[in-house]
């Protein structure tokens, strides 16, 4: 019967540490069959090693930064979540970590050593989800507490990366904005229409080509199409017949503004263009993915060359 139990406890003991990246509580060990002292007895022969006060990682392969932060919301008790910088790296918002994981917990809640911890009195559960097997702010209130707390290079950053992984959620953004620390920087980082006069949307788009190593578009060009009626575009790399125009709210946030647009495009690539759009957002937010599909764009247009010179001759008499 021990024999059968323990076999028992240590498959129970196994699955537990799979799903919460190698670490445990000594709540969870109580609850999988081990008293205090059999605990001890595995610290002491090192089965299992102590991060923080109650909170255990299982003998064996090193310890992954996930298992870090499970072991760091462990440590600061029921309803503590992964927050602000510790977040965002959890999110894949942003690359770099805190010296010390970031937990936000109720205000009546003690510090532990090795945790940067904020404490709070309405941590409203509407914002806190489980993201990979860690409890965490949604990533609506992470980027509301890096807006309060990181550099606005660091806030840019994240939202850009946000955008790239198709999590940006403007709604949820908002809900959060209600006067609490950070909502002046996260709203101005997140305003529906960067305030880029038409000047200095250019000398970033240029900005960004020449970083990209990408040649240098004309701006505010007239492109015909194939009925030789003219359209102004934003931008235009002649060489390779790509249009690149960029969306705001404050112009193109209509039915009718979104109809005609979409009749340009339409008409642009009939003339044999390739047609690309992007928000004022992406450009501010997210050059590198606005800088490869631009390459991508420029790319094509070479690939399809032959194709267009065969068409334009099919038509010749």
């Amino acid at each position: 019967m021990d024999a059968f139990r323990s076999t028992h406890v240590e498959r129970a003991l196994a699955e537990l540490a799979g799903r919460q990246w190698g670490v445990v509580s000594r709540a969870q060990l109580g609850g999988v069959g081990l008293g205090r002292g059999a605990i001890d007895r595995r610290v002491q022969t090192g089965r299992l090693r102590r991060i923080h006060r109650g909170v255990y990682a299982i003998a064996g392969a090193a310890l992954p930064r996930e298992g870090r932060a499970l072991a760091a919301v462990l440590a600061c008790g029921e309803g503590a979540v992964l927050s602000h910088v510790s977040a965002a790296v959890h999110w894949g918002l942003l690359t770099y970590d805190a010296p010390q994981p970031h937990v936000t917990a109720p205000a009546s809640r003690a510090g532990v050593r090795g945790i940067r911890l904020h404490r709070t009195r309405s941590l409203d559960a509407r914002e806190t989800t489980t993201h990979r097997g860690i409890p965490i702010t949604t990533l609506a209130r992470t980027l509301l507490d890096l807006a309060a707390t990181a550099p606005t290079t660091h806030l840019e950053h994240a939202i850009g990366q946000a955008m790239r992984n198709e999590v940006y959620d403007h709604a949820a953004i908002e809900r959060v904005l209600d006067g609490r620390p950070g909502t002046r920087a996260l709203r101005r980082a997140t305003a529906e229409d960067p305030a880029f006069t038409r000047s200095a949307l250019e000398r970033r788009f240029r900005a960004l080509c020449r970083r990209a190593g990408l040649p240098q578009p004309l701006s505010n060009h007239v492109v015909a199409d194939a009925d030789d009626r003219p359209h102004e575009v934003d931008f235009f790399f002649p060489a390779h017949r790509l249009v690149v125009e960029t969306d705001g709210w404050r112009d193109h946030g209509t039915r009718v503004a979104f109809e005609r647009d979409r009749a340009k495009d339409a008409a642009l690539v009939a003339a044999g263009h390739a047609v690309l759009r992007f928000t004022k957002r992406q450009i501010a937010y997210d050059p590198d993915t606005v800088a490869d599909r631009v390459r991508a764009g420029c790319s094509r247009a070479f690939a399809s060359a032959p194709a267009r010179a065969w068409s334009a001759a099919s038509r010749a008499p």
